[in-house]
């Protein structure tokens, strides 16, 4: 296991964090701090984001019942693949936030540059 000293990671205060929501139009949002991340909005996404993360692993948990279930009918099938898309965008939305978030080691930075999310569908 290599341990890395806070002297060799570049820390990610001032990058912007995706926000765990979209604005009206259904575009990203993002917010850019000066402190440690422990601020009242990122505090408001910390919690949206585990919101968010029980809600998909409730229906996952409905997901396998109705599945197994032969006599679910074509709408009700359709309905949860519906949801389980939009739980699937907003874990996937958590992914990147929090992947971005990390620390980079020196020297890395340009590695780091991930392409900002363009958007729902993403």
């Amino acid at each position: 296991m290599i341990h890395k000293s806070h002297d060799d990671v570049t820390t990610t205060v001032g990058r912007p964090r995706l926000l765990p929501w979209s604005n009206l139009d259904g575009n990203p949002c993002y917010l850019v701090t000066d402190d440690t991340g422990t601020g009242r909005l990122s505090r408001l996404a910390d919690d949206v984001e585990a919101v968010q993360l029980t809600m998909a692993d409730d229906l996952l948990g409905h997901a396998v019942d109705l599945l197994g279930d032969g006599k679910a009918t074509a709408p009700q099938l359709r309905y949860l693949a519906a949801r389980l898309a939009e739980a699937l965008h907003d874990v996937h939305r958590i992914a990147r936030s929090r992947g971005a978030r990390l620390p980079v080691p020196h020297g890395d930075e340009e590695a780091s540059g991930a392409a900002p999310e363009e958007g729902p569908g993403t």
